[in-house]
């Protein structure tokens, strides 16, 4: 059987495996940490934080939903500065790339926050949320308008020390606009898909299941918009994609690199099983070896 080269690179970053997590679903790492050894993923994403606290949105704040769930957490977050002290503290022990997701009401707070992370050691890389659907101001109108999303990327390029990965929302017209939006911007890499715009009603207590009316829904019953979506972005830049939405098991990943990912993000999977990750790391590794491939760059992209 073949040896299998788990490793990957995305703008001049080297990982040593394509796996990592998608932000909001893991923290820091701190919980997970109880669980298995942090070191084990290729990256680490962190939750999103801002340049100053944000409280969130009111609760109830998140649903079940039929193959998977929908959250209106609102970025809830404690700030940067209690963010670098503490979290980027904590994973300074573990030997993963450590990606730091960063959200703001404006495009000066996306500045700010981008030029403060500059100066911090441990954060190789920057995820820019211009796309969650529960924060009313700014991030909604920079994630699904094509001109905002390229001026604010070239807003954090121009201060950002650490390559740039812009995170995209599906809930667009045209996900491949947007993705050559950030590219003109200068994003160094993307990923994607961010949640997709939900709603749940309590039929009994006839009101909604979440304080905020709608929530982003994310789990498996996502994943083949996902994966359609990836495959559109793959052949609409030649950006590097980190890969997610639904994804569960080793072959879910599989989908998303044969259609065009480099990486791939675990979400809401951890919450039902810690080792998630784990398993799809060692599924993939796995599936290399009993097929014989020796470079995931053999699969990335091969269904054309």
């Amino acid at each position: 059987m073949a040896e299998a080269n788990m490793k990957i690179n995305i703008a001049g970053i080297e990982w040593k495996n394509p796996v990592t997590v998608a932000s909001g679903t893991f923290g820091s790492g701190m919980e997970f940490s109880q669980f298995f050894d942090l070191s084990k993923l290729g990256a680490i994403t962190t939750k999103g934080v801002a340049i100053t606290p944000w409280e969130g949105n009111p609760t109830p704040r998140m649903a079940e939903t039929r193959g998977g769930m929908l959250n209106a957490i609102g970025l809830q977050n404690p700030g940067l500065d209690t963010f670098i002290e503490r979290d980027v503290d904590f994973l300074k022990a573990y030997d993963t790339v450590k990606i730091v997701n960063v959200c703001g009401h404006s495009e000066e707070e996306y500045v700010e926050a981008v030029e403060r992370l500059a100066t911090v050691d441990d954060v190789d890389m920057l995820e820019i949320n211009i796309s969650c659907p529960n924060v009313k101001e700014g991030g909604i109108a920079f994630g699904t308008q094509p001109e905002a999303a390229r001026k604010i990327t070239e807003a954090v390029k121009k201060v950002a020390k650490q390559p740039v990965i812009m995170k995209l929302s599906p809930n667009v017209t045209s996900i491949a606009d947007m993705a050559r939006a950030c590219e003109a911007g200068g994003a160094d890499a993307l990923s994607l898909i961010n949640t997709i715009t939900g709603m749940k009603i309590d039929v009994n207590r006839r009101t909604f299941a979440i304080a905020n009316k709608t929530g982003g829904m994310s789990g498996p019953a996502v994943k083949p918009v996902a994966v359609r979506m990836v495959y559109e972005v793959a052949h609409a830049t030649s950006l590097p994609i980190i890969g997610m939405g639904g994804i569960a098991s080793a072959y879910d990943a599989l989908e998303f690199i044969m259609a065009g990912a480099t990486a791939v993000s675990v979400g809401t999977a951890n919450f039902n099983d810690p080792f998630t990750t784990l398993k799809v790391i060692d599924g993939i590794r796995q599936f290399m070896e009993e097929k014989g491939i020796k470079d995931l760059a053999e699969i990335r992209g091969c269904v054309g």
